[in-house]
């Protein structure tokens, strides 16, 4: 029975550190508040709850509590809730118990945050994507959650180039960019002279989400809806919960 607790608790770490990165808005904050929550979590049932959502548990908790001021804009628990449901996917029920919510409350605080992320400045965004069609699409949903393209970057050196013409507000990137290069170098060299937040795009989040070296803060799987990027573009531009 441990044996399978134990595989099931590595089969949800990823997901863990995507959640905690995203909450906190940073890879080093967020894996601290894996770590935290790591500690006898195979010994404990979590009131019925299947590890990987015990796991989102105690990371929400850990981060609220290490949370030392009030932050601007979304609270707490309406970003934990939207990056429950939007970038984790579970139903709003998992989220809601995960939270120690009542299903009303959370469905107020839910209508409050999207309401708030319509009402979020918009910014600019430099797209790094090789395949014209998915270039394409996601340009349309960047546009759809009311942001604007600054221009769309084929390979590692158009976005390198395009990054300091164009001064953009966020960076959406893909990682494998072909014979054009790789898009994780491409970030690299952009951000060795301008401070620009950075979403990953991927359709293999858990190759990014180790914990062995240097990773995204906020990553996110292809094919994604709106609201997903509509809620990490948010945390990565108000630099999630770094109040700590």
């Amino acid at each position: 029975m441990m044996d399978a607790r134990r595989q099931e608790l590595v089969q949800a770490l990823p997901y863990g550190r995507r959640f905690g990165r995203a909450l906190a808005g940073s890879q080093k904050e967020g894996d601290v508040l894996v770590k935290l929550s790591l500690e006898n979590l195979l010994a404990e049932e979590g009131d019925g709850l299947p590890i990987r959502h015990n796991l989102y548990r105690r990371v929400a908790q850990h981060c609220a509590a290490r949370v030392t001021k009030a932050t601007a804009g979304l609270s707490f628990t309406q970003r934990a809730l939207l990056l429950l449901t939007a970038l984790e996917g579970l139903s709003l029920p998992s989220a809601t118990r995960i939270l120690g919510m009542k299903e009303g409350e959370a469905l107020e605080e839910l209508a409050k945050a999207h309401d708030g992320l319509r009402r979020t400045a918009s910014t600019s965004v430099l797209i790094i994507e090789d395949e014209p069609i998915i270039a394409m699409d996601i340009q349309d949903v960047v546009e759809e959650c009311g942001h604007a393209v600054a221009a769309v970057a084929h390979t590692e050196a158009d976005a390198v180039r395009l990054a300091s013409t164009l001064r953009p507000g966020l960076i959406l990137a893909d990682i494998n960019l072909g014979a054009g290069g790789d898009g994780m170098q491409a970030v690299r060299r952009i951000m060795k002279t301008h401070d620009i937040p950075v979403v990953f795009v991927t359709a293999y989040p858990e190759r990014l989400l180790t914990s062995e070296t240097e990773e995204p803060s906020f990553v996110i799987t292809k094919p994604f809806e709106p609201l997903t990027l509509a809620i990490t573009t948010y945390q990565a531009v108000t630099g999630g919960l770094t109040a700590f």
